[in-house]
């Protein structure tokens, strides 16, 4: 294997997070210790056995030669004129709309009113979004909650989300110009499901903060400093686009340059993200 620890570590956590697998779950399926996991995926562990690889690769569903393989072309880095070299983006409310028509479409197929809807799902969000809860626990809940029988939120989210087009071509720009990130409050299994509908651009992010896998949730200071710890770079260097006003204070409070977005005004809030990511001269 020609390739550094480091790329080595990143190009396994990258398959492992587009299986749609968890560390715990990675080191079932390849008999590792999750100790050992997670030192390859940071690059402690400088060169792994070539079976532990090939068992990572069988995981998650690649050949030896496709996970390892030569890696992707250098891109053309920039830095923004405030010295931004990461990019991290929240997905729902920045890249994508869908929670008001997601909880109109099952009050009306459930008879069940919008504003009950809706607060029953705030109830458990976070514990879902944290991974204290499965998806399969969520929709139990959120099913005696509601007083029905039985329900999937998963597929009326995936029926109802709404790619905000714009900035998701923004991001496919930014991904060729900077370093980016997806950092998330997010559901197990979520951004896996949003690449294979469409709804989220299926790109090579530098880092993937999912929520559900890392057991917190935005604004908690612990998913931030676990985002700068993969961002790599200082904390100066880190932008944040959050639809949440508590989110990108806290990350401010980190001394992460932040920006808010307002996706009730799509078209604004985008242009004033293209004018902060302009590189610098």
């Amino acid at each position: 294997m020609a390739m550094d620890e480091k790329g080595l570590g990143k190009r396994l956590q990258l398959a492992r997070q587009a299986a749609g697998l968890t560390q715990q779950q990675l080191c079932q399926r390849a008999n590792l210790s999750f100790s050992t996991l997670t030192k390859i995926e940071r690059g402690a562990i400088k060169s792994p056995s070539i079976f532990t690889v090939q068992s990572i690769a069988s995981a998650v569903g690649k050949t030896l030669d496709e996970l390892v393989g030569p890696p992707a072309p250098l891109r053309n880095l920039h830095v923004t004129k405030r010295g931004v070299s990461f990019i991290y983006f929240d997905v729902n409310g920045c890249l994508v709309h869908f929670y008001q028509r997601a909880f109109a479409k099952l009050a009306t197929e459930t008879g069940v009113p919008t504003d009950v809807v809706e607060s029953a799902f705030w109830h458990y969000n976070d514990e879902v979004c944290r991974g204290t809860f499965s998806m399969e626990d969520f929709n139990t809940y959120l099913a005696e909650r509601l007083n029905i029988k039985q329900v999937d939120w998963l597929k009326y989210y995936l029926e109802t989300v709404e790619p905000i087009v714009e900035m998701q071509d923004l991001l496919k720009w930014a991904v060729e110009n900077y370093r980016v990130g997806l950092l998330t409050n997010i559901m197990p299994g979520q951004l896996r499901a949003m690449k294979n509908s469409g709804a989220l651009p299926d790109l090579t992010y530098d880092s993937v903060v999912d929520s559900s896998e890392v057991g917190v949730i935005k604004p908690e200071s612990k998913i931030f400093e676990i985002a700068a710890e993969r961002a790599g770079v200082p904390p100066e260097e880190i932008l944040l686009i959050d639809d949440s006003r508590v989110n990108v204070m806290a990350a401010e409070k980190q001394g992460w340059h932040v920006l808010w977005f307002d996706d009730s005004r799509t078209e604004e809030a985008v242009d004033r993200v293209r004018e902060v990511l302009e590189p610098a001269e």
